[in-house]
C-alpha cells in the first residue's frame, strides 16, 4: 500500500514541476534542437617532459566540428560533438612536433536566451610526429579531453569562445584556447 501512495505522490510532483516550468515539448528548450557545423582557430600549447629535458611551445591551431543539440529541457543544453583538431607545428631548436586528434564530446550547458555557458568531456584519438634533427618518431593513443566555454547565438550562427584541455598520455600540458563560428541547421 505504501508503494502505491509513493507512486501517486511522485506522479503529482512530476505534473506540478512540469506545469510550473511551462514544459510543452521543446517550446521552452534552452538551445534549439538541430545540427551544427563549424570552424575554429586558436592558440595551442604543448609540453613534452621527455624531449630534450622539457619541450614547451605554442602555435596556432584549427579545428573542424560537427554536432547536434538536443533542446529537451528549459535553460539546459545537451549535445554531442565530433571534431578534427590540428594543433599546428611546434618548433624549438632542432625539435619539431606535429600533433592532430579526432575528438568525440558530450556537451552540457546553461542557456540564458541567446547567451550560454557550457562544459564538455570526451575522448581524443591523437597522433604525434616528433622530429629531432634527422630522427623522426610517431606515436598515437586515445585519452580524455575536457572543455569549458561560452556561446552567443544570432539567428543560425553561433560564436563560441572555449578552452580545451587534452589529457594526453605523452604530454604534461596540451591545450587549446579558441574562437569558433558554427552554422546551425
Amino acid at each position: 500500500m505504501g508503494n502505491i501512495l509513493m507512486k501517486k505522490l511522485h506522479c503529482v510532483l512530476v505534473v506540478m514541476v512540469l506545469g510550473a516550468t511551462g514544459f510543452s515539448g521543446t517550446a521552452m528548450a534552452g538551445e534549439e534542437s538541430g545540427g551544427f557545423i563549424g570552424l575554429g582557430v586558436g592558440k595551442t600549447s604543448i609540453e613534452f617532459p621527455e624531449i630534450d629535458g622539457r619541450f614547451t611551445a605554442d602555435d596556432i591551431g584549427y579545428k573542424v566540428m560537427l554536432g547536434y543539440n538536443f533542446g529537451l529541457l528549459p535553460a539546459l543544453d545537451l549535445g554531442i560533438e565530433g571534431a578534427y583538431v590540428n594543433f599546428g607545428d611546434f618548433t624549438e631548436g632542432e625539435t619539431e612536433v606535429k600533433q592532430t586528434s579526432w575528438n568525440g564530446f558530450g556537451l552540457i550547458g546553461l542557456s540564458f536566451g541567446p547567451f550560454g555557458l557550457f562544459g564538455k568531456a570526451g575522448m581524443a584519438a591523437w597522433n604525434d610526429e616528433v622530429t629531432i634533427g634527422q630522427i623522426s618518431t610517431e606515436s598515437d593513443g586515445t585519452d580524455p579531453v575536457y572543455g569549458i566555454g561560452a556561446r552567443l547565438r544570432m539567428a543560425s550562427v553561433t560564436a563560441r569562445l572555449e578552452y580545451e584541455y587534452y589529457d594526453f598520455e605523452e604530454t604534461e600540458d596540451n591545450s587549446m584556447a579558441s574562437f569558433s563560428l558554427l552554422y546551425n541547421f
